[in-house]
């Protein structure tokens, strides 16, 4: 089987992508992890209409399997519709008719950023030699494409689960960038059990046989069933026992009998989902943005997390999901406890688990509108 097709390569249709190569003031980009890389490419796409002040511009920040294209129809260069397409647009809760919107593809990522499938300086794809990146790498990145921009200070800053990790990062590291911030179903530091669950996946693409050490490039073999089998892992936990009981219980696929071959609805589920992330994403991609959010911790070099939330002196915005079991409300409440000012943690009502922050949209539209409201206003 060749790679998914859905990689980003050079000449692949952009769709309403535009890309820069950042270099940093060329001093290039030194990691956390002690690697570094002299230039970067950024693929991202924008909304609405940059001010002449410059002052509505908002940052929208993608989850794990997120990309750029938050918002639009399916088409050339992009098979599904945005993945918050409801949220971005004239009169949306990120209304574009107000504020000029940027979402980027994010370092590591595979849709048209700089990832493990980019080409090296030697000419050939990173591989294994791709260095360890964290949320914070990921971070000043978007802090250059910003200068890039022209963006001294974004109005906003939104994101949720991995995006919601950047989204907290830039307002703790970067206090004089960011004017409003919203967190949506995340923590200030991965936990043992999000790290349990993101080692057993990327363990599982490597386990592959056709993983050869993540140097799979050019090659017919790639660890396909791998990374369908680690996002089947992912699935599981976006997800709530009370959903999967109710869609599926024992059910059986299309009346197969199970102690013959057969399998599970669940099963049948779990296996589409992975298929399907397995078509358009990079194995080593999703290895490296999982091991990025497993060294998320706003309080590392910080004096810990407490102190570091407690400098916070600006308006975020914290939410989260009622059935969440990746990310629990008691990460959430953990945030709106020490951030100065955050206020109560906004509760998305929702049986689809941590996925609920894509799915229930009234409600988060709800709650990102009022975060990115003007003082003295209220959208909804």
């Amino acid at each position: 089987m060749t790679p998914a097709t859905g990689w980003w390569r050079e000449g692949d249709e952009p769709g309403q992508r535009r890309f820069v190569t950042l270099t940093n003031g060329d001093r290039g980009f030194h990691l956390e992890g002690g690697g570094h890389l002299g230039e970067v490419t950024v693929a991202y796409e924008t909304w609405g209409t940059l001010n002449e002040s410059k002052s509505n511009a908002v940052l929208v920040l993608h989850a794990l399997t997120g990309d750029s294209h938050a918002a639009g129809p399916a088409g050339p260069g992009h098979p599904s519709p945005g993945w918050w397409d409801e949220l971005i647009g004239p009169g949306k809760a990120i209304d574009t008719t107000r504020h000029f919107v940027v979402c980027p593809n994010v370092l590591g990522g595979c849709q048209g950023t700089t990832g493990p499938a980019s080409l090296a300086a030697d000419g050939r794809p990173f591989g294994s030699r791709f260095p360890v990146i964290t949320i914070r790498d990921q971070v000043a990145v978007e802090v250059a494409l910003s200068d890039h921009l022209g963006i001294a200070r974004w109005f906003g800053v939104v994101g949720g689960s991995m995006g919601g990790m950047r989204a907290l990062e830039w307002v703790v590291g970067y206090p004089d960038r960011v004017h409003r911030v919203a967190v949506v179903a995340v923590g200030a530091a991965g936990t043992a059990d999000q790290i349990a669950l993101c080692s057993l996946q990327a363990r599982t693409i490597r386990a592959d046989p056709h993983f050869h050490g993540g140097d799979y490039y050019g090659s017919d073999e790639w660890p396909h069933e791998g990374l369908a089998i680690a996002r089947g892992i992912g699935q599981f936990s976006y997800r709530t026992w009370t959903e999967f009981e109710t869609r599926f219980g024992r059910d059986v696929q299309d009346h197969d009998d199970v102690l013959d071959k057969g399998r599970y609805a669940i099963e049948s589920y779990l296996a589409y989902h992975g298929e399907k992330l397995a078509a358009r994403f990079d194995p080593n991609s999703y290895i490296v943005l999982s091991e990025a959010m497993n060294h998320h911790d706003v309080g590392r070099g910080r004096g810990g997390v407490v102190a570091a939330l407690k400098a916070i002196r600006h308006r975020v915005s914290v939410a989260g999901v009622s059935s969440d079991r990746l990310y629990p409300r008691e990460l959430q409440e953990e945030l709106a406890r020490l951030i100065p000012g955050a206020g109560r943690v906004a509760l998305i009502t929702s049986p689809a688990g941590h996925d609920g922050f894509l799915i229930e949209s009234d409600q988060v539209g709800a709650i990102v509108a009022e975060a990115l409201a003007r003082d003295g206003e209220s959208k909804f």
